[in-house]
């Protein structure tokens, strides 16, 4: 007992459980947030921008690119400093609102005349007398005072950068390198030593200090401090890529040891507006125990961020109109109209130089480009975002829908829970594409749906071996009927395979071939077979078009019943519409057949419905699931009497009144064989009886006589003279001979008892 109450309990139980611990281990991984999750999720958000890239739009951002023309035209790279400074006041004096640098200016100019001259002096010392002629021009004092002379190419750019709206940038590392304690010994030789970076403008901080969920950084590669003083601001020019190497994202704070420090991005916002702080906004953030940033505000521009800082980048293809080559600027042949107001960008885009970097769009750019298309989507206002609150309302929505779908499953049939398991699942990624679409918010449908159907599967695999155990112990039953609406209301029903009935009203229809006992006998009996099979597979295709239960096949007569098992409300007209079908086939197929010259009757059908009891009905070894009644009898009773009255079709009153649209003539009221009472019997009228039978409205009239009689009890005159003149015109109707005899042996009225069944 005990054993078989917990197997209960397991078999009810695990299933429903299942779900809810699918739900709840794709809450932890969405949570925990792994590389391979990120990866999913970064996909989809590329995908999004290749579908819809965001449109340029004309903002005055502006690259002047250090491109292969240039190089050819001025020279390799480095360039002297006095050239860049040149670039700067052609550029400052056109009126930018910004210049910034993509370079970072971390070693003294070689090409300065105070470098050259002590690299002479150098030389010299070490060759001797027998030296280069560079060497000995080294030795010469005259030679020497007078290149210590000229001015100095890092402090004529110090006083081009002093000018105002120049950014410069540098870089950080995770680790110390070489080249930071290089530009380290760059910055003065003399002791004691000087800090590397200048102090970057200061931040305003709304809410918790956001340091701790910054990207941290321990070393820097700046440029030269007297730059670093004379720059309007300084940046990081560094980016974060994501583990596949696409820049998606682009940091405008960052931290470098214990303080914040602004990106080049960010200080060419601050820069070209001439802000003096920066405000960073912080929230606490699921699953952390820091606060995050929120925002970040530089002067007009305010920029939704992540927590760790970083403003994502909604992509253009590349436009040729965002370059300007430098070399044309060294040469005056921009217009300062094209230059004026603009956040102008100094990158390479040539060989060699060009720092490169994987776009969402699968496309490699310039690291410049992503500085500017950044800037342009900031300053045109369209933000990306990914809400703080996305990740949290992606579980929930997950669990959600992951549940229900995994309770669908587990219950519903497979098709539907399949195809609104795919509904749902489309309506999530609806919901994604529309956000971005529409209100350029990136969230993320994909890893929901992954769980999602997960869960779908899973739940859907656990249903079809529960349903299979199941429908093993069915198959016996199954085996008993015959008709495909009992075998689906047991699926659906197992309790109902017990002894036993109930009472409800039904329908019956029950065909009989005319004659066919007889043809037996004077044919083969392969022949016969071969004529009823037929006849008996499209009569039985018919009842189960109309959902009609066959409740046996005698030979050659068909039983068939409705609103049994299944309730059916409509189960006489279902009925009527099923006979009507039945009689235009069965003398279809009996004039094909005679045609080609093979015996075949005709087929009565009788139609009446009433109370009965229906259930299962036999014993422990067999039972049959059928219905007991008078009703069930009177049908036959219908379909038998056609052969007195000469019809082929007849149903009751009860199923006449049921069918608004029947269109049938009154036969009589018939006291049926073994009856006391009468029933009152209509015969349809069915397409290609008109030749044939007297106009519907004549019969009525003619048949009101037979109504009038029994009811006055007396025959009026010309009572027999009218059926006798319907005769005369149609002598094949068997309504209008029978009543006409019946009036001729001196019976009156339309009750008609029958004698034999």
């Amino acid at each position: 007992m005990k054993l078989a109450l917990a197997n209960r309990l397991s078999t009810l139980l695990i299933p429903q459980l299942l779900p809810l611990a699918i739900v709840v281990i794709g809450a932890v991984l969405m949570a925990f947030d792994s590389q391979p999750m990120q990866g999913l999720r970064n996909s989809l958000f590329d995908q999004y921008q290749r579908w819809q890239q965001r449109s340029y739009v004309e903002v005055p951002v502006r690259i002047i690119d250090i491109d292969e023309e240039s190089l050819k035209r001025i020279g390799q790279w480095p360039w002297p400093r006095t050239l860049v400074a040149e670039m700067i006041g052609t550029l400052r004096d056109a009126g930018a609102a910004a210049i910034g640098f993509d370079v970072v200016f971390s070693e003294p100019d070689r090409t300065s005349p105070q470098a050259m001259a002590a690299l002479w002096l150098h030389n010299s010392q070490e060759s001797g007398a027998d030296s280069s002629p560079a060497a000995q021009a080294g030795a010469n004092p005259q030679l020497r005072e007078l290149l210590l002379a000229l001015p100095d190419h890092d402090r004529v750019m110090a006083q081009a950068l002093s000018g105002g709206r120049v950014v410069l940038g540098f870089t950080l590392a995770e680790k110390a390198t070489q080249l930071s304690s290089l530009a380290a010994s760059s910055t003065n030789s003399i002791a004691p030593p000087q800090p590397l970076l200048a102090r970057p403008a200061p931040y305003v901080q709304k809410g918790p200090s956001v340091l701790p969920l910054l990207h941290q950084f321990e070393d820097v590669v700046p440029s030269l401090l007297p730059f670093q003083k004379a720059a309007a601001g300084n940046g990081v020019l560094t980016f974060v890529p994501d583990s596949d190497g696409v820049v998606r994202r682009v940091p405008l704070v960052l931290r470098y040891k214990e303080e914040p420090v602004p990106s080049f991005t960010a200080e060419m916002l601050r820069v070209a507006q001439g802000a003096s702080t920066t405000v960073l906004t912080s929230a606490q953030t699921l699953g952390e125990s820091s606060a995050g940033l929120q925002e970040v505000r530089i002067g007009a521009v305010v920029v939704p961020t992540t927590a760790q800082g970083e403003a994502w980048v909604h992509y253009t293809p590349a436009r040729p109109q965002r370059y300007i080559p430098a070399w044309k600027v060294l040469n005056h042949l921009v217009p300062p109209e094209l230059l004026k107001g603009k956040l102008l960008l100094v990158g390479s885009t040539a060989q060699g130089l060009m720092d490169l970097r994987v776009s969402p769009l699968g496309q490699i750019i310039p690291g410049v480009e992503v500085h500017a298309q950044a800037l342009e989507q900031m300053l045109s206002n369209k933000p990306l975002t990914r809400p703080i609150w996305a990740t949290t309302a992606e579980i929930l929505l997950m669990m959600a829908v992951g549940f229900a779908v995994g309770m669908l499953a587990l219950k519903a049939r497979s098709l539907l829970a399949a195809g609104l398991s795919l509904m749902m699942i489309a309506s999530v990624f609806s919901v994604g594409w529309l956000a971005f679409t529409q209100y350029q918010v990136l969230l993320n449908p994909l890893t929901p749906s992954l769980i999602v159907l997960a869960s779908s599967v899973m739940c859907s695999l656990v249903h079809h071996f529960m349903s299979e155990r199941q429908q093993r112990w069915l198959i016996t039953a199954f085996a008993r009927y015959v008709s495909p609406n009992k075998v689906d209301y047991l699926v659906k029903h197992p309790e109902a395979l017990e002894l036993g009935g109930t009472r409800q009203t039904c329908s019956f229809i029950f065909t009989d071939l005319q004659g066919f006992t007889t043809l037996m006998e004077t044919i083969d009996p392969s022949e016969a077979v071969a004529s009823l099979n037929p006849y008996l597979d499209n009569m039985v295709a018919i009842a189960f078009k109309h959902e009609g239960t066959l409740d046996r096949i005698m030979g050659d007569a068909v039983a068939v019943m409705f609103s049994a098992p299944v309730r059916q409300e409509d189960h006489r007209q279902r009925a009527y519409d099923c006979a009507l079908e039945m009689h235009a086939y069965a003398k279809r197929y009996a004039a094909d057949l005679q045609a080609k010259g093979v015996r075949f009757g005709n087929t009565r059908i009788g139609v009446h419905c009433g109370d009965v009891s229906v259930g299962n009905f036999g014993g422990s070894h067999m039972f049959d699931y059928r219905a007991l009644g008078d009703p069930v009898n009177t049908a036959a009773r219908l379909e038998s009497v056609n052969k007195h009255l000469g019809t082929l079709f007849c149903m009751s009153e009860a199923i006449y009144v049921g069918c608004p649209n029947a269109v049938a003539r009154p036969v009589g009221r018939l006291v049926l064989k073994g009856k006391k009472q009468p029933l009152m019997v209509f015969e349809p009228v069915v397409e290609g009886d008109e030749l044939t039978r007297v106009p519907l409205n004549e019969y009525k009239a003619a048949y009101g006589l037979l109504t009038a009689q029994r009811l006055n009890g007396l025959a009026p005159a010309g009572g027999q003279r009218v059926f006798e003149m319907l005769t005369a015109q149609y002598p094949a109707d068997p309504l209008v001979r029978l009543h006409l005899s019946r009036l001729q042996s001196g019976e009156i009225g339309d009750e008609i008892v029958m004698t034999d069944k």
